[in-house]
């Protein structure tokens, strides 16, 4: 259906975008190699500041530069309730992500399911990038990314902004906005 992506060419969209990224997260838990050991210190109550971790701190320095821009970075995070342990640390991150200018809201997986965003928006996650193209990021069942996907197809793309507009309308803002704009 689309072009398969390798790391580097999905790294390249996310640079190169004009003025809006929009990222649905579905997953319960992610398995990235860059975030094993920081995630595990979160767990055992020893957190280390995420500017520290190369690959995180390289993402919110981006995130600053592309809104300085005037570009608009923003995601959906359906969430377990209560939250997965993977899911206690997104939302300890949080933080730095809205500090870098990144827009975050969550909507609990139940809510999801109640406004119809799911199980119609399926099980993978994507970045949508302009309204126009959409990355598309399948994982295993316990939380490998395996493949990044380019899709352009009209239908698709249109279907995933309805998803967005739905999603973002439903989910209630990370409450680190609040504490980052005092």
């Amino acid at each position: 259906m689309g072009t398969p992506l390798t790391d580097d060419e999905f790294a390249d969209q996310l640079r190169t975008f004009n003025h809006t990224a929009f990222r649905l997260e579905l997953q319960p838990v992610y398995l990235e190699p860059s975030e094993h050991d920081t995630v595990a210190k979160f767990l055992a109550g020893d957190p280390e500041p995420p500017t520290e971790v190369p690959g995180l701190a390289a993402w919110f320095e981006q995130i600053t530069a592309l809104t300085q821009q005037g570009k608009r970075i923003e995601r959906v995070r359906v969430h377990e309730e209560p939250p997965t342990d993977y899911q206690r640390w997104e939302r300890w991150i949080g933080r730095w992500n809205v500090e870098a200018g990144e827009t975050m809201r969550y909507l609990t997986r139940a809510r999801a399911h109640e406004i119809g965003l799911l199980p119609a928006a399926g099980n993978v996650d994507w970045w949508l990038l302009d309204s126009s193209r959409l990355i598309m990021m399948r994982f295993d069942e316990v939380g490998h990314r395996i493949s990044n996907e380019l899709v352009t197809e009209p239908a698709t793309v249109v279907q995933a902004c309805a998803w967005r507009d739905l999603a973002v309308h439903y989910a209630a803002p990370d409450n680190a906005r609040s504490a980052a704009a005092a």
